[in-house]
C-alpha cells in the first residue's frame, strides 16, 4: 500500500464499531456496556451520519442486538465471531477509498489476552466489506498508529518497539515496516503511553490528528493525575516535531479526565483522547469529570467547527480496557 492512510476527518463510507457480545468477559458490566455501546452507534448512525457495521462476536448476542436497532436506518448488524470488541486492533486499516485494507498478525497484545476469533477478525471484516486484504506478516494493532492522511504516523516506543510484539524491531526497521505497509512518509515517535495501559502505550489514548499539522494531547486535570508526567513528555517531544510534509506541529492541550480508579483504586487508563470522528460529528468518551469533558468539547469544536461535539459516557466500556476509538474501524470513502 503505497498511498497514505486517509485520516479519521475524511469521508468515510462505514464505521464498523463492536458489540459487548460475551458475558463471561464483561460480567456486571455486560448490560452497562452494550447500553454505552448503543448510545455511540445511535449518535453515529444519526447525527454522525455513519453506516454502521456493528459486528456481534457470538451468536447468543444476536437477538439482543437486532432488537435494539430494528428500525434505527443506516445500522448494519454483522453476523460475526470474536474475542472480544476492540475492531480497532484486530481489524483491518482500510487504505485510500478502502480499495485495500492491511491486515497484520495479531497476538493479544504482546499475548495478555489471546482469545478465540480475535485473529480472524481482519479476515471477516473484510469479506463483509467486501475488500481484498493485503497481508503483512509482522504484529500491528490500529490503535497503535494515528494518521494525518499526509503519511505521518504517531506512534510509541514503548508498543511499537516492545519485544512481545515484533522482537528485533528498532526505529529504522518499524519505519521500513509502516513504509511498506501503510504508505508512512514520516513516524513521530512518543515514549511511554498511560499509566497500566495493558495495550503497551497505544498512541490513540495519547495524542491524535486533529488537523493537518495539529496534535490533541492531554493535560492533567485537578490534583493527583497519574499521567502528568507523561502529557508533559508528550507535550514537549510534539512540540519539537514536524510532520511529513515538513511543518511544524501545533499542539492543542485538552483536558485529561483526572484520576479515575479501579475498584481497587488503581488509576485506569481513561483518556479523553479516544475521541471517534465521525463524517458529521465528533464522539467524546466521559468518565464522570463532566467540566473537563466540556472543554475537551470545547476545544475540539475549535478544529472542528462543521462537526457536531458530542459527549458520552464509556465508563463501563472503560471496565474492559478501552473506549469508542478502540472499538471502531472506519471504511474510508472513495
Amino acid at each position: 500500500m503505497n498511498d497514505a492512510i486517509p485520516a479519521e476527518w475524511s469521508p468515510h463510507r462505514a464505521m464498523w464499531v463492536g458489540w459487548p457480545s460475551h458475558g463471561e468477559l464483561w460480567e456486571e458490566n455486560l448490560e452497562p456496556a452494550r447500553g454505552e455501546v448503543e448510545a455511540l452507534v445511535r449518535a453515529l448512525a444519526g447525527p454522525g451520519r455513519e453506516h454502521v457495521r456493528l459486528m456481534v462476536g457470538k451468536p447468543e448476542a444476536l437477538d439482543d442486538a437486532r432488537t435494539r436497532f430494528a428500525g434505527v436506518a443506516n445500522v448494519e448488524v454483522v453476523d460475526g465471531r470474536f474475542g472480544d470488541i476492540w475492531l480497532r486492533d484486530t481489524g483491518p486499516i482500510f487504505g485510500v477509498g478502502s480499495a485495500t485494507a492491511a491486515a497484520f498478525r495479531f497476538n493479544g497484545w504482546g499475548g495478555k489476552y489471546e482469545l478465540e476469533h480475535d485473529d480472524t477478525v481482519a479476515d471477516q471484516i473484510g469479506a463483509a466489506s467486501g475488500v481484498a486484504l493485503e497481508r503483512h506478516d509482522f504484529i500491528l494493532e490500529g490503535g497503535a498508529l494515528d494518521h494525518d492522511g499526509q503519511g505521518t504516523i504517531l506512534t510509541t516506543r514503548q508498543c511499537l518497539l516492545n519485544p512481545n510484539r515484533n522482537p528485533g524491531w528498532t526505529e529504522a526497521k518499524a519505519e521500513a515496516a509502516l513504509a511498506a505497509s501503510l504508505g508512512a512518509r514520516k513516524v513521530l515517535w512518543l515514549g511511554d503511553g498511560l499509566l497500566n495501559d495493558h495495550t503497551d502505550g497505544h498512541v490513540d489514548n495519547l495524542a491524535r490528528f486533529v488537523a493537518p499539522g495539529v496534535v490533541a494531547c492531554p493535560i492533567a486535570w485537578g490534583r493527583g493525575d497519574p499521567n502528568d508526567g507523561v502529557y508533559d513528555a508528550v507535550a514537549k517531544a510534539l512540540s519539537e516535531m514536524s510532520d511529513a510534509t515538513g511543518a511544524p506541529l501545533k499542539l492543542l492541550r485538552l483536558p485529561s479526565p483526572g484520576f479515575i480508579g479501579d475498584e481497587d483504586g488503581r488509576p485506569i487508563p481513561a483518556s479523553h483522547m479516544n475521541f471517534l470522528i465521525a463524517n458529521a460529528a465528533v464522539i467524546v468518551p466521559t468518565y464522570g469529570n463532566h467540566r473537563a469533558a466540556d472543554l475537551v468539547c470545547q476545544g475540539l469544536k475549535t478544529v472542528f467547527p462543521d462537526r457536531e461535539i458530542i459527549a458520552l459516557p464509556s465508563i463501563a466500556i472503560l471496565s474492559g480496557g478501552g473506549s469508542f476509538h478502540c472499538i471502531s474501524q472506519q471504511e474510508p470513502s472513495g
